[in-house]
């Protein structure tokens, strides 16, 4: 049996069906370990047009034509259409093959070759065919084997480490399970040939050559996605992939690991389905105690049984509020593990959930003082942000991630802590980008957010700023955000037209525009506390 799915040349030879027509190799001997994917007969001259590629062609030479030229072009159509190789049967049409189809066959590197002996086509095809049946049947024991175990590995407890293990010593090569984008999740490698070598070492190479070539998995390779469920592209997964080192794959390890894929798709479902859980358990157990719903005396004996032992110092409340466009669609244990795994460099501990409902990701953070809370907070932002981006979520125009950092203090001041900041942190949408907000720093938005609904905020709105928001709808250029960074700065005329690339004479002509179109004078205090609320207030008002 030839393991990739046929026999060989050779091996249809040596069966009795052919070797009893005495088979003379007249060209191509060095080519016999082609792979005989099936077995034809026939006489047309046409008959090119009829395979595939792979055959065995068995004919008595009726349909090779008279002339050199229709002997020499029937040849080359056959080597064209890729055939394992060319039977002709001597005979009545020929008894010794012509020197045109010999050397053509030679040009053509197709092996050729002659039977001595009248055969039964029929017979021959029949044997062939069951030689490669049973073949495939072998190969179909064997993928079902490598299944048995991983299968097996699984209820005993084990993972995808161990059904990797299986298919890198039944392959005789490293085996890679990488994200869909080609994120390396788990690597198994065999002990024995040149892929014992570390098989991290093993994937930076082939990643370094896959950067080289810009495209494409390497040579040989055999790659097979594991399905996610999902509709699409989107039910992909991961994908295995297996890379020809020590030895060539064959169909088989194709096949063995299309096997292993459906098991890891049921692995990798059931620990995203326990990491979920957990997430949005922990996730529940924060909103419980922000909300009230857990005392400040019983919060740390269940915070230990999640895992979370902070110590004696202060908890840090933080907050992550996702854009709507950025959800992860739920699969929010792929975010929640991304995250976690970023937040073991922050060098604290933590206690990290989800909400998927209110699209946010609270945690608590063990501090050792109150003095290294902006330190940590620097540290965290970082860390939410970066797993924001290895799970994917960064979107081209959607608004970034918003954090926000609470009052550091004890349990009970951890459940204020954390509900000011979750709603601080839907409040702060909309504002410019930084990597993280203090919630002490937005109490006003906060107050303005509550106030949402009111209809006076909305007419406050309009008679602070109405005239402004009228005029940049019908002209240029517009006012609002030459006021916007006038009180930013505090009324500071060279920094304002610094950051607006302005001179000061544009900046002053801008500035009295916007007092003659407001009616009032943008140096009276009060005047200026009220442009500033209405700014603040316009992104939660039509």
């Amino acid at each position: 049996m030839n393991e990739q799915g046929g026999i060989t040349v050779q091996r249809a030879l040596e069966l009795p069906g052919l070797r009893g027509g005495l088979p003379e190799v007249v060209t191509g001997a060095d080519r016999l370990h082609r792979t005989v994917r099936w077995v034809h007969a026939g006489e047309v001259p046409n008959i090119a047009s009829l395979l595939k590629g792979g055959e065995l062609l068995l004919t008595t030479g009726l349909g090779l034509g008279t002339r050199p030229a229709e002997q020499r072009a029937f040849v080359r159509r056959l080597a064209e259409r890729g055939i394992a190789a060319l039977v002709v049967e001597l005979g009545p049409r020929f008894s010794r093959l012509p020197a045109t189809i010999v050397e053509t066959a030679r040009a053509a590197g197709l092996p050729l070759v002659q039977l001595h002996r009248e055969v039964p086509f029929v017979s021959v095809t029949e044997e062939v065919h069951t030689e490669i049946v049973n073949g495939h049947y072998a190969m179909l024991r064997q993928a079902e084997e490598v299944h048995r175990r991983c299968t097996e590995a699984v209820l005993g407890g084990g993972g995808v480490p161990q059904v990797l293990g299986i298919l890198a010593d039944f392959a005789a090569n490293p085996v890679f399970l990488e994200t869909a984008d080609g994120q390396l999740l788990y690597a198994a490698g065999t002990g024995t040939g040149p892929s014992c070598a570390d098989p991290l070492q093993v994937w930076d190479g082939l990643r370094g050559q896959r950067a080289t070539r810009e495209a494409g998995p390497p040579a040989g390779a055999v790659l097979v996605d594991v399905p996610g469920g999902g509709p699409g592209a989107a039910s992909v997964r991961a994908r295995l992939v297996l890379p020809a080192l020590s030895a060539g794959l064959l169909p088989v390890h194709r096949m063995a690991a299309e096997r292993a894929a459906g098991i890891l798709a049921v692995v990798l479902m059931q620990a995203r389905q326990e990491e979920e859980l957990a997430a949005r358990g922990r996730g529940d157990f924060l909103t419980d105690l922000a909300e009230g719903r857990i005392s400040a005396e019983d919060a740390p004996a269940q915070a230990r049984v999640l895992g979370f032992r902070p110590g004696d110092g202060p908890l840090l409340p933080v907050v992550m509020r996702l854009a709507s466009e950025l959800s992860p669609s739920g699969n929010w244990s792929l975010l929640a593990r991304a995250v976690l795994e970023e937040l073991s460099s922050v060098g604290v501990p933590v206690l990290l959930g989800v909400r998927p409902v209110e699209g946010r990701v609270p945690l608590l953070l063990g501090l050792r003082g109150e003095s290294e809370r902006t330190a940590v907070a620097d540290r965290v932002a970082a860390a939410l942000r970066a797993g924001v981006a290895r799970a994917g979520l960064e979107r081209a125009g959607a608004h970034p991630p918003v954090v926000v950092v609470g009052v550091a203090g004890g349990w009970a001041a951890a459940s204020a802590g954390l509900r000011h900041a979750a709603e601080t942190a839907t409040a702060a949408q909309g504002l410019p980008d930084r990597p993280w907000y203090d919630a002490r720093r937005l109490d006003i938005d906060l107050l303005l957010w509550r106030l949402r609904d009111h209809p006076d905020l909305a007419a406050f709105v309009d008679r602070a700023i109405g005239p402004l928001r009228d005029h940049d709808r019908t002209s240029r250029p517009p006012l609002l955000p030459t006021l916007e960074t006038y009180l930013a700065h505090a009324g500071r005329k060279a920094e304002t037209a610094r950051e607006l690339h302005l001179n000061r004479q544009t900046l002053y002509n801008r500035l009295a525009r916007i007092g003659d179109l407001l009616g009032t004078d943008l140096d009276d205090p009060q005047t200026v506390l009220a442009l500033s609320l209405a700014l603040r207030a316009r992104r939660h008002t039509p």
